[in-house]
């Protein structure tokens, strides 16, 4: 071989090996672009792109999307997740892990009737949400709900990506590191003061709010991005409740929807004051219903929710809603010159009786015994629901709307 033709294969082989270095390193970068990280300086970074919301993602005109329909939908991508891989998952929720033996209550999807919701895309979500706060502000539904969307979007972003959850009383917090974004819970059972506002030791049973204040809340949602405000459950104990408006001396009792009127126009009034329109979102769900009473669905039964494997079909309001409280809610939301979205997840949940942990949840923070779930009348919770669960609609449909709103902008 001539010194001309090894100078050839040598200039040859390095083209052919600078090739492979450059393909590869695209290969790495692509796929990191793909998963929305980049590795640099011994460090994973978000790399931030252009939201895009398609047509198909696009909630079409007219379309109410709390009317609708549960669809039996068993694919391989529903759930969106599944609960033994969602580590943040507390005890009340994870309902196979505590013995449930069946998991239709998975595979229900919301179909509104007019347009199909998009689908969940938790990557998406945190690009909206990129040095941003969403805050969940209310009692344990609620908690459920920040739960399920931590789930939602632990289960989207890759392995790699740096997240933590906190629990700092009355606040929990996920932080998703790269995108500089946290999705918070507080608790704030009543919204407005109560004594029931330490986060582990408060009870139902001696309820007394303050129907004039939520200065010591509002200072832990001060400045948040995107706030969803819910409660209901806790005002519903009685028809009355004990409260203070003006003096703290002065103890009265009150009917709890008179009650909640109050209670709900001193926190408008926190909104009008105190949020930025232009730099803020404000959701407020409606109710989450309650299946204390087979008969309501089942006449001539004497059950709960309990041992129910799927949704009620046609029509059906039960006594686990209020419609006063609902009224209420939509009379000082209308008000309000503050945009507030109404998150009307009462109706879609009032068919779900097969949703709620049943036996197969806590009590007083712990997990029932034999004997207590062999007395569902007496144990079973029909007020709390099961993740992967309904919870998880209210979470795509709040990401719709964000959706929408991000389109619109």
């Amino acid at each position: 071989m001539s010194t001309r033709q090894y100078h050839h294969i040598h200039l040859l082989f390095g083209l052919v090996l600078v090739s492979f270095l450059i393909i590869g390193g695209a290969r790495v970068i692509l796929d990191n672009l793909r998963n929305n990280v980049l590795w640099q300086n011994n460090k994973y970074y978000s790399v931030r792109v252009p939201i895009i919301v398609s047509e198909d993602e696009a909630i079409e005109e007219g379309c109410n999307v709390f009317e609708g329909k549960w669809v039996w939908d068993n694919t391989s991508t529903y759930p969106l997740y599944r609960e033994d891989f969602c580590p943040f998952l507390v005890k009340q929720t994870t309902c196979l892990k505590n013995g449930r033996p069946d998991s239709f209550y998975q595979n229900w999807r919301w179909q509104p009737n007019l347009c199909n919701l998009p689908r969940f895309d938790g990557l998406k979500l945190m690009e909206m949400l990129r040095d941003k706060r969403l805050m969940f502000v209310g009692d344990s539904i609620q908690r459920g709900m920040f739960e399920s969307m931590v789930c939602l979007v632990q289960s989207a972003i890759p392995t790699h990506v740096k997240r933590s959850l906190q629990r700092i009383p009355p606040r929990k917090v996920f932080k998703v590191e790269e995108f500089n974004a946290s999705i918070e819970y507080y608790w704030a059972p009543f919204i407005i003061e109560s004594i029931s506002d330490h986060a582990t030791n408060h009870t139902v049973h001696k309820r007394l709010v303050k129907l004039d204040s939520v200065s010591k809340h509002s200072k832990e949602w001060q400045g948040v991005d995107i706030l969803i405000f819910e409660s209901y459950v806790w005002w519903m104990y009685k028809p009355t409740i004990n409260a203070t408006y003006g003096s703290l001396d002065n103890i009265q009792e009150y009917n709890v929807t008179a009650a909640y009127r109050l209670a709900l126009e001193t926190w408008a009034n926190w909104v009008e004051s105190s949020i930025n329109p232009q730099t803020q979102k404000i959701f407020f769900a409606t109710m989450s219903p309650t299946h204390l009473w087979s008969w309501e669905w089942k006449p001539g039964t004497d059950d709960n929710c309990f041992n129910e494997t799927h949704p009620i079909e046609g029509s059906y309001w039960g006594t686990g809603s209020n419609l006063d409280i609902m009224g209420i809610i939509e009379d000082v939301v209308r008000q309000l010159k503050v945009k507030v979205t109404l998150l009307n997840i009462t109706q879609l949940s009032e068919f779900r009786k097969d949703g709620h942990t049943s036996v197969f949840g806590e009590r007083k923070g712990k997990l029932l015994t034999k004997e207590q779930r062999s007395d569902p009348k007496n144990y079973a919770d029909c007020i709390h629901w099961c993740l992967p669960g309904v919870p998880d609609t209210w979470n795509e449909i709040l990401y719709a709307l964000l959706l929408q709103d991000y389109r619109a902008q």
